[in-house]
């Protein structure tokens, strides 16, 4: 592995033998630390967000297929 820092940016090489998966998971984690690194929003605010959405999307689903 190799890892350089240039002006703008963090690059990091690997092999091509690393598992895909496993680094897609990696970098959609490193995305998200990147989007909420500026953001002034407490967790407990984060989560209700996420079960309004998770709520929301359940009950469309719900609806579509006529479910109770």
């Amino acid at each position: 592995m190799i890892l350089e820092r240039t002006n703008n940016e963090i690059l990091v090489r690997l092999p091509a033998y690393v598992d895909l998966t496993e680094l897609q998971d990696m970098l959609e984690y490193l995305e998200y630390k990147e989007i909420t690194a500026k953001t002034n929003a407490a967790q407990a605010d984060v989560d209700e967000l996420s079960n309004m959405v998770n709520k929301s999307i359940w009950q469309k689903f719900k609806d579509k297929r006529g479910m109770k």
